[in-house]
C-alpha cells in the first residue's frame, strides 16, 4: 500500500515540474545554508580543540586588561618584568617567559608592508616557541646570541608578501632604520595573521621600539603533577599584592587552558546560533513554499480526489498520500542541499587553505550531519504539507466530481 502511494507521489510531483523545481529551491537554499554553518562551526571548534591538545594542560597565560585588540595594542595598564619575577618565586612553576608585540614597517625589495612585530625572550624562547606551536620550514628558529637576526611567518615565502619570496639569508629593513637577518622561516600556523607575523630578540625590539620595560603576555609552564588551577590561583594572589590591586579592581587575567576554550566555545555557540537563526528564516520560507504547492496541488486535484473517495479511499488514506507528496518535497529538497552545502563547504576550505593561508575554516562532515539534515528536511516538508492534506480530506465527493 506505501509503494503504492510512493509511486503516485512521485508521478504527481513529475505533473507539475516547474512548480516543484521553484519549491525545492526554497528548501536546497535552507538546508545548504544550515549545513554549511554547522560544517563550518565543527571545523573551527575542531581546529581549536587540536591548537590546545598541541599547547597542553600545563601552561596558562597573564595578560593586562584593557588591551583594545590584544597583544601590541595601546590599554590603560601594562605588565613588566618585575611581574615576571613575582611569579618565578611562586611554588609550582616550571618556567616562565614573557613576549610583547607591535606594528612594524617592513621593507623588502623595495616594497613596503606592515605587520606585527614580536619580541621574544631568548633565555626562555623554547618556551614559547612550544606554546605557540612554532615550527621551522627553513633555517632555525631563535636562540641567544641572535641580536641582529628574526624569524619570519610562512606568507612571506609563501603567499607573494612581496614581488619576489623571502628566504633564509635575507635582510628586511625595519622601521626604515634596522637591517635584520632572516634566520628561520616558521612553518604555517593556519592563521594568516600569525603567518606574517616577525620575531626579534626581545633586547632588539626594546631598542627599536622604544619599549624599555612594557610585557604584552606571559607564560607561565607549571611542575609536573600540579593542580594548574591551584598554581594558577597562587600567582594570581601574588601578583595582587605585589600590584597593589583587590579582586575589584584587578588590572590582569589568568586564563588556563580550559578557561580559553570553554570561552570559544562559548562565543562559538553565540555565533553559530544567531546565523542559524537567520537560516531558520529561510527554511521557514521554503516551508511556505511547500504548503503553497501542496494547496494548489489540493484545488488542482479536487475531482480526483472526488474519484478516490467515491471507489473507497478513506480520508487517512488521502491525508497520508498529501503528507507523502509533502515529505518528498522535503527530502529531495535535502538532498540537493545536503549536496549543495558540502561543495560549498569544500571549496570555503579550499578557498582559506590555497588564497587566505588558514586552517581554521575547514569543512567537518560527520554522517549525523548528513542524517540529520535531510531527517530535519523530511520533517519539515511533513509538517509544510498537514494543513494542505487535511483540507483535502475535507473535500465532499459529490461536490468534487461535479468540480471542473
Amino acid at each position: 500500500m506505501i509503494s503504492d502511494y510512493l509511486l503516485l507521489a512521485v508521478k504527481n510531483l513529475k505533473k507539475r515540474k516547474l512548480r516543484v523545481f521553484l519549491t525545492l529551491i526554497g528548501i536546497l537554499i535552507s538546508i545548504a545554508t544550515i549545513f554549511v554553518l554547522i560544517s563550518a562551526s565543527l571545523g573551527l571548534e575542531q581546529a581549536v580543540q587540536e591548537q590546545f591538545r598541541l599547547l597542553g594542560t600545563d601552561k596558562f597565560f597573564i595578560m593586562p586588561r584593557g588591551q583594545l585588540a590584544g597583544p601590541g595594542t595601546s590599554g590603560a595598564v601594562s605588565l613588566a618584568d618585575k611581574d615576571v619575577k613575582v611569579i618565578e618565586k611562586v611554588s609550582g612553576i616550571k618556567k616562565t617567559t614573557s613576549f610583547v608585540a607591535s606594528p612594524a614597517k617592513i621593507e623588502f625589495s623595495n616594497q613596503i608592508r606592515y605587520t606585527n612585530a614580536i619580541g621574544v625572550d631568548l633565555e626562555t624562547a623554547d618556551l614559547y616557541f612550544e606554546s605557540g606551536t612554532l615550527k621551522v620550514d627553513e633555517g632555525r628558529l631563535l636562540k641567544k646570541g641572535d641580536l641582529d637576526n628574526i624569524m619570519i611567518g610562512s606568507q612571506y615565502k609563501y603567499n607573494a608578501l612581496f614581488k619576489k619570496p623571502v628566504i633564509v639569508g635575507d635582510s628586511l629593513l625595519l622601521n626604515d632604520k634596522y637591517q635584520l637577518k632572516v634566520r628561520g622561516i616558521l612553518s604555517p600556523i593556519g592563521n594568516s595573521q600569525d603567518d606574517r607575523q616577525i620575531y626579534i630578540p626581545i633586547d632588539k625590539f626594546r631598542e627599536i621600539f622604544n619599549i624599555p620595560d612594557r610585557i604584552d603576555q606571559i607564560v607561565v609552564q607549571v611542575q609536573e603533577g600540579q593542580d594548574i588551577k591551584d598554581v594558577a590561583s597562587k600567582v594570581e594572589k601574588k601578583l595582587r599584592q605585589s600590584r597593589d590591586v583587590t579582586e575589584k579592581t584587578q588590572d590582569f587575567s589568568i586564563l588556563t587552558p580550559e578557561e580559553l576554550l570553554t570561552s570559544f566555545g562559548t562565543i562559538l555557540n553565540i555565533i553559530t546560533g544567531f546565523l542559524l537563526g537567520i537560516a531558520a528564516i529561510s527554511l521557514l520560507v521554503g516551508g511556505i513554499g511547500i504548503a503553497n504547492t501542496m494547496f494548489t496541488s489540493v484545488l488542482e486535484r479536487t475531482r480526483e480526489i472526488g474519484i478516490m473517495k467515491a471507489i473507497g479511499a478513506k480520508n487517512s488514506d488521502i491525508l497520508l498520500i498529501f503528507l507523502i507528496e509533502a515529505g518528498m518535497l522535503g527530502l529531495i529538497g535535502g538532498v540537493a542541499g545536503v549536496l549543495a552545502g558540502t561543495a560549498i563547504s569544500k571549496s570555503l576550505e579550499y578557498i582559506a587553505v590555497h588564497q587566505l593561508g588558514t586552517t581554521l575554516l575547514r569543512s567537518v562532515i560527520p554522517s549525523y550531519l548528513v542524517i540529520g539534515s535531510l531527517a530535519f528536511a523530511f520533517i519539515i516538508g511533513s509538517v509544510s504539507g498537514i494543513w494542505p492534506a487535511w483540507k483535502a480530506t475535507q473535500v465532499r465527493p459529490v461536490e468534487a466530481l461535479r468540480y471542473e
